[in-house]
């Protein structure tokens, strides 16, 4: 997601292209905390590659040895050629260890930030952003920097350090011959700088090209039983099919032209090769330089030649890593949940008393949600909120909670307004039940005490048996002790839904807000838990979403909202002998 090429995840257009100085200054941070175990790397890898530098020397040396009929001179030079190779093995062996070790230490830390930043991102962020896409970054992008840290850092400074050594003892042997590559050089730095040009948009392309297929993948699979029921799996076969090919198109495009690289250094680095042998025989035709010096400067070109190769042939993997590099860093840089500076501190319980003064809130500006909304809710009240859909009632619940700010007015708990705490105190305040259910790979016990760790397995016990689960649980081969797997897929909807319920009521929250939370609770379950509810909201305030309206018949106030605004409000038998809005609503579902 990052280059003006197409449409990247969510139909969004990719960005502009990125600053790749400022990718690298941000990754140098990491490096920087590291510093002595790089330092201790670098001196491996001067030290290893300048005993690799040696054996050209020697074999120069050998050569020149049984020219000169000095036979004697050669096992000594052999026997150093194999000592300086095995200490250079070494070394490189420790500097591979070492640098695994350096970068399980760094991507362990990036990826730690990158979820602890998922944490701390307002809602609005994951309403616009494919959960895909966010599992891809903190998945495959941190494995790619990962990888490029592992091994291509240690290789490309290794190169570095191969071919400035290799520099200097050809021009020790002949600057004569060094000439060639005046002309070789600058070929292989344009030729890469030329295809890394033209590489780097295809790399940022294929990051966003699978982050969208990963997206889609992702909806896929949590809606694999509703496409089943409309029988849509062909729809869904031909749009993956799609995407999988547009992700498989940017793949190849940036494998393929940075396929191209390495080649084209290479048929240089082939011609630089032919020149050096044919101006250095010329070189030894006039005597200026000797057969051993001569195979000591060609395997010191190719060592010379060898690491600008191999860079090259990195340049895919650097841009593929700046790439990922970018997008982790894009989410590190997303603005967190802004708190007031001095917020003011909540000390124990509220009372539970809510007023919207003149509240005006959009998603998108200048689409009015909610407009001049004003109301005052008394502690202790069962306050229920009905109306059509889209008319606001879950974005009352969104603001409450803090999960979004108003754009204007104020919403007062206990006479403060909300703004002036922090959004952890005011969501302390709230036990809440969705309509989605959600329940984590654990126990039965850890799931109903999520939110409560002080909670013990009688606190759970009793709660349990006030939501009428506590036979279904213990007829469980073990019990509290259930591992619920997969999302809580080995028990019924109902069941999660009343588990979910059971969590917020054990929280014992001075207010309860229950969006839709008997949905999934057959009439039977639904009947047998209202007297259980009711008696565990006692003198707390409770908020209740709901499109059943038999469910909120017993409330003390009904609210009922459209267009951001409340129209009625009232007790059940007030709004229906008034023969509004609500009655309207009410025998519209009953008739």
């Amino acid at each position: 997601m990052s280059v003006p090429m197409g449409k990247g995840p969510m139909g969004a257009p990719v960005e502009k292209p990125r600053d790749t100085k400022k990718v690298l200054r941000r990754l140098f941070v990491y490096v920087k905390e590291l510093k002595w175990m790089f330092l201790a790397a670098i001196i491996l890898t001067i030290s290893a590659n300048m005993l690799q530098l040696l054996g050209p020397a020697l074999t120069g040396q050998i050569i020149d040895a049984i020219k000169g009929a000095q036979y004697e001179r050669i096992p000594r030079i052999i026997i150093l050629m194999i000592i300086f190779y095995v200490i250079s093995s070494v070394f490189l062996y420790m500097l591979q260890i070492l640098m695994i070790h350096v970068s399980q230490k760094i991507v362990k830390k990036m990826r730690q930030q990158l979820f602890d930043k998922f944490m701390d991102l307002p809602v609005n962020y994951f309403d616009s952003h494919q959960i895909g896409d966010m599992i891809s970054r903190i998945s495959y992008d941190i494995d790619t920097i990962n990888t490029s840290l592992s091994s291509d850092l240690v290789q490309l400074f290794g190169s570095l350090i191969t071919v400035l050594g290799a520099l200097l003892m050809m021009i020790l042997i002949s600057p004569i011959l060094l000439m060639v590559f005046v002309i070789t050089i600058p070929a292989s730095i344009y030729t890469t700088r030329y295809l890394a040009k033209k590489t780097r948009p295809l790399f940022r392309k294929r990051s966003a090209k699978l982050g969208d297929m990963n997206g889609f993948v992702e909806e896929t699979l949590s809606g694999l039983k509703t496409i089943k029921a409309y029988s849509q799996e062909e729809t869904m076969f031909d749009e993956f099919k799609a995407k999988n090919r547009e992700a498989s198109e940017a793949y190849y495009q940036a494998d393929y032209y940075g396929g191209i690289t390495g080649p084209s250094i290479g048929f240089i680095n082939n011609i630089s090769l032919a020149l050096i042998s044919m101006f250095g025989s010329l070189l030894f035709l006039y005597q200026l330089i000797s057969i051993g010096n001569i195979s000591s400067f060609i395997l010191y070109s190719r060592r010379f030649s060898g690491p600008i190769s191999e860079a090259a042939n990195m340049v895919a993997e650097l841009q593929s890593t700046l790439a990922a590099s970018e997008r982790v860093f894009r989410v590190l840089d997303e603005p967190i949940e802004q708190e007031v500076e001095t917020p003011m501190e909540i000390t124990g319980s509220t009372r539970g008393e809510i007023e919207f003064k003149d509240v005006h809130f959009s998603y998108i500006k200048d689409v009015k949600v909610i407009e001049n909304l004003n109301l005052h809710v008394q502690p202790g009240q069962l306050v229920a909120i009905v109306g059509p859909t889209g008319a606001g009632k879950t974005t009352m619940i969104n603001l409450l909670m803090r999960f979004y700010d108003v754009d204007q007015g104020q919403i007062l708990l206990d006479g403060v307004d909300i703004a002036n705490y922090t959004r952890s105190d005011v969501r302390k305040q709230f036990g809440m039940v969705l309509q989605d259910t959600w329940l984590f790979h654990g126990t039965i016990f850890e799931n109903i005490a999520y939110g409560h760790p002080e909670a013990t397995l009688e606190d759970v016990i009793e709660i349990a048996r006030e939501v009428k689960i506590h036979h279904f649980i213990t007829g469980l081969k073990d019990g509290y002790h259930t591992i619920l797997s997969d999302d809580g897929v080995n028990i019924s909807k109902g069941q999660k839904q009343l588990m979910t319920i059971a969590r917020a009521m054990l929280q014992q929250r001075p207010m309860i807000i229950l969006d839709e939370a008997t949905s999934n609770v057959d009439t039977r379950t639904e009947s047998m838990i209202q007297s259980a509810m009711r008696k565990l909201m006692q003198d707390k305030t409770c908020f209740v979403i709901a499109h059943r309206l038999s469910t909120i018949v017993n409330a003390d106030v009904i609210l009922v909202v459209d267009r951001g605004k409340v129209v009625e409000s009232g007790t059940h038998d007030q709004l229906m002998s008034s023969k509004g809005y609500y009655y309207q609503l009410y025998m519209a579902q009953f008739d």
